[in-house]
């Protein structure tokens, strides 16, 4: 079960925020903390993001691709089972764009196009049947760097904690991703208590209300199988984001990830060249 925001069950969620809908499908801001749907991992929640939204605007919905429960964001559904089909072809054939923004341990400067191959997550009881010596599965996230910010404490190895707001673009969509791939490159994302940073979670947890995974899918972009329409969906951002980063420096939080990596991709390679 993904862990990193506290959900005890008998909290009582507000009615989701739905950023898009038509007669096709229908698109939510999904808060931090919830699931998206039932599974074996998750038998004792009661909340669950298909059945609220089901329930709210009274017509079955079919979830076409997930969010880790403790990341916010664009969270997209298709209101019948032919039309998911479509939706899920363009995700398979990379055809939709995808934009989050994180905030990370560190200066992480720059921008970049990570090629990291990842070990598919296996689950002890649910995955006990399938092959746990698969080879590492290809995954590309592009990268960069919005703004950087000191905290006024030696929360780490420095006299100020420093943090980056990064913009990310990945290219696959393997489990966790973007958590491990950040990891990787040695700056977590804070309130990752899977694959972060144990003192600067403790630290935050300890002195600030809104602990929470600061990962925001802000952004999915792509063709609208029947109309042909350029669909773009944002999500604004939640309160418990925007309290935590501003309590740690960061003052602006744009919504536009996918503008602004191929910008600074762009620029990068004008540069090189």
């Amino acid at each position: 079960m993904e862990t990193g925001v506290s959900t005890p069950e008998e909290i009582q969620w507000p009615p989701l925020e739905i950023i898009y809908q038509d007669e096709f499908m229908v698109a939510i801001n999904k808060p931090a903390g919830l699931l998206v749907h039932k599974s074996y991992l998750a038998r004792k929640e009661k909340h669950f993001a298909m059945i609220m939204l089901r329930d709210q605007i009274g017509q079955y919905v079919y979830p076409i691709h997930r969010l880790d429960r403790p990341t916010s964001g664009v969270l997209l559904f298709a209101l019948s089972s032919d039309f998911a089909r479509e939706l899920n072809l363009l995700f398979s054939e990379r055809r939709v764009e995808k934009g989050y923004v994180a905030l990370v341990r560190g200066y992480l400067h720059g921008c970049d196009r990570l090629d990291y191959s990842l070990k598919e997550i296996l689950d002890k009881i649910a995955d006990k049947d399938a092959d746990q010596d698969k080879e590492p599965q290809s995954a590309i996230t592009d990268w960069a760097n919005i703004s950087t910010c000191e905290y006024p404490e030696p929360i780490g190895s420095f006299a100020a904690a420093r943090y980056s707001l990064v913009a990310l673009a990945p290219q696959t969509g393997r489990k966790h991703q973007l958590r491990r791939h950040l990891a990787h490159l040695r700056h977590p994302i804070i309130g990752d208590t899977t694959h972060g940073d144990g003192k600067q979670n403790k630290y935050i947890k300890q002195h600030f209300s809104d602990m929470r995974l600061m990962l925001h899918a802000a952004q999915l972009t792509f063709e609208h199988p029947h109309s042909g329409q350029q669909i773009r969906l944002t999500a604004s951002l939640p309160n418990d984001f925007i309290k935590l980063t501003q309590s740690l420096g960061v003052t602006d939080v744009p919504l536009n990830p996918i503008e602004h990596v191929a910008a600074q991709l762009d620029l990068n390679q004008v540069q090189i060249t």
